[in-house]
Parts: structure tokens; C-alpha cells; sequence
């Protein structure tokens, strides 16, 4: 069984929160265990706490749920591109899957409501299916 850590951004609760949800169900659907979760401001703070989470030994990948909505500014691009780095580096250096559920940039808030089980299914399945494919023995 794989065993989930799983990060969030309450920066836009209303969408992350069911994402969140959504993304247990579909973990106890595919037979895996959410052992931790941590819920951090926004995305940006997301790869500080997938780092912790892929650190722990019990854990066998994490699952980074986010939403970034497009604002007024392109602050929204330099979050997503800086977030979606890091988490990808994290993967790499510690060896587990870190899996990308943070929709957008560029997205509306009605785009994002519309997103939230695709982005949760994705990110849940892709760090599922990673870690029983490339787990070492």
C-alpha cells in the first residue's frame, strides 16, 4: 500500500479545501493511506512542505494541491513557475514522487471550481501509480 503525504494551500480554501477532500477519496479508491497532511498559506510555501513530507520515511510520495488564480499582476506565473520547479526538484533529489496538483496560472476562479477533481484525480494518481512503478524494494 502506498503511503501519502499530502501538502495544500489554504490561499483560496473555497477550491484547494475540496480539492483536498476529492483527493483522500480518490486515495482510499486507488488503495493507498494519507498518513499527513499540511496545510500552508499559498502555494508559493507549498515545496516547503512537500519537502518535509518526502523527508519522512514512512511516507512514500506526496501529492502538492494548490489553485492559482490569474490576478491583476503576472505575480500568479511567478508562482506557479517557481513552485512547480521546486516541487519537481524535490522529486529528484529525494528520490519519491512529488506529484503536481496546483491548477492554473492563468486560470479564473470559475475555471478553477471546474478543475478541482481533475486536478486532485491527476495529482493523486500520478503520485500513486509513480511510487508502486518505481518503488525499490
Amino acid at each position: 500500500m502506498v503511503k501519502l503525504g499530502i501538502c495544500a494551500a489554504e490561499f483560496h480554501w473555497d477550491i484547494v479545501g475540496e480539492m483536498v477532500e476529492f483527493a483522500k477519496r480518490h486515495a482510499d479508491f486507488l488503495g493507498a493511506e494519507v498518513v499527513e497532511e499540511i496545510i500552508v498559506p499559498g502555494s508559493f510555501e507549498l515545496p516547503y512542505a512537500a519537502k518535509t513530507l518526502v523527508e519522512k520515511d514512512e511516507i512514500d510520495a506526496v501529492v502538492a494541491l494548490g489553485a492559482v488564480i490569474e490576478g491583476d499582476t503576472g505575480h500568479h506565473e511567478t508562482v506557479m513557475n517557481q513552485a512547480s520547479r521546486k516541487i519537481m526538484d524535490l522529486s529528484l533529489e529525494n528520490d519519491k514522487p512529488v506529484s503536481l496538483g496546483i491548477s492554473g496560472p492563468g486560470e479564473t476562479r470559475m475555471e478553477a471550481e471546474e478543475r478541482i477533481n481533475e486536478y486532485a484525480r491527476r495529482a493523486v494518481e500520478s503520485a500513486v501509480k509513480t511510487s508502486e512503478r518505481v518503488k525499490k524494494d
